[in-house]
């Protein structure tokens, strides 16, 4: 399984689930587009030490190991893939990240020194990692799932300031808060909002518009479905195919196509499910997986798909 938001929910509904010392930064843990990004040539070289959090880097790191896909995708965006030597076995994208086999879900702190790091990303802190990395003397960025896209923008700002590409990180960000705003504005306005179901996986857990995810349909006005299942400190509540029938959604998201093989063809399949709106209307979305599960800069792929299902919905 790949780390992502389906990560999140497993924590509540317990379903998915040689030592080198390195001279280049202080030991430490701070916490916190489309495409990879292309070198720049004329940014003026970053002034270190510079510190986030807890965690001072002397110079700037030219050995950056990363065992968190999202991180993976934030440092090749904002102009530091260069200085990124390996990444876990579930950073698919870019293309050209230097993928091996180190495990984000079960981290062996060798097999991260024989890389030689001078700076580690991590999504969590399994196993302890960040305590073992820090007896060998290796700085470590700690940037858990976000919450808010303000989470997003302020892990972004982090990398870049650690890796020495501050000013690409704001670009970036201000990027996104442009490409998310014009989304949302060129929208055509309904008097009626949609309503939607969001799913996870086929036994059909789902997400509520507290989460991360969530917050992305609110945006458009559109209304969840799970908000009635949900339950005090769990917001990935499980829904059942009686309650998802007779709630009759208009829109229906996929965010289990490459894990589960869902698609619109298999859910029209599903025992009284051709009569859902959703269904009927051609309004079953299959996203990809992995920006589904994602907070990182491909967060407005997301949104615009989610803008695209919207802008095609029936109006009646």
């Amino acid at each position: 399984m790949r780390p992502s938001f389906r990560t999140i929910a497993a924590t509540f509904i317990g379903l998915i689930v040689a030592a080198t010392s390195i001279a280049a930064g202080a030991v430490g843990c701070g916490s916190a587009t489309d495409s990879p990004g292309t070198d720049t040539t004329s940014a003026p070289a970053a002034a270190y030490p510079v510190t986030v959090g807890s965690l001072t880097l002397e110079r700037r790191p030219e050995r950056i190991v990363s065992l968190s896909p999202t991180g993976t995708e934030m440092l090749f965006a904002v102009d530091a893939g260069k200085q990124v030597v390996a990444v876990d076995d579930f950073s698919t994208f870019p293309p050209n990240a230097p993928k091996t086999d180190l495990s984000g879900y079960k981290p062996n702190a060798e097999a991260i020194a024989k890389y030689q790091p001078d700076l580690v990303v991590l999504s969590n802190d399994t196993e302890k990692i960040v305590d073992q990395l820090k007896a060998l003397r290796i700085p470590t960025f700690l940037a858990p799932a976000a919450n808010t896209l303000d989470d997003t923008y302020q892990q972004i700002s982090d990398l870049g300031k650690l890796t020495g590409h501050a000013a690409e990180a704001a670009a970036l960000n201000q990027q996104m808060r442009d490409d998310l705003a014009k989304l949302v504005r060129e929208l055509p306005k309904r008097s009626k909002p949609l309503t939607y179901y969001y799913e996870l996986d086929q036994t059909y857990y789902s997400i509520t518009s507290k989460t991360f995810i969530g917050s992305l349909f609110n945006s458009v006005g559109l209304v969840n479905i799970a908000d009635a299942s949900a339950q005090a400190g769990n917001q990935y509540p499980q829904l059942s195919a009686e309650v998802i029938v007779k709630a009759n959604p208009d829109l229906i998201f996929l965010a289990d196509t490459k894990c589960c093989g869902q698609s619109a063809a298999t859910v029209a399949k599903r025992a009284g499910w051709a009569g859902i709106a959703a269904v009927k209307n051609g309004g079953v979305i299959a996203l990809d997986d992995d920006v589904a599960s994602r907070w990182g800069p491909r967060v407005v792929d997301l949104q615009r798909a989610i803008a695209d299902a919207v802008a095609k919905a029936p109006t009646g």
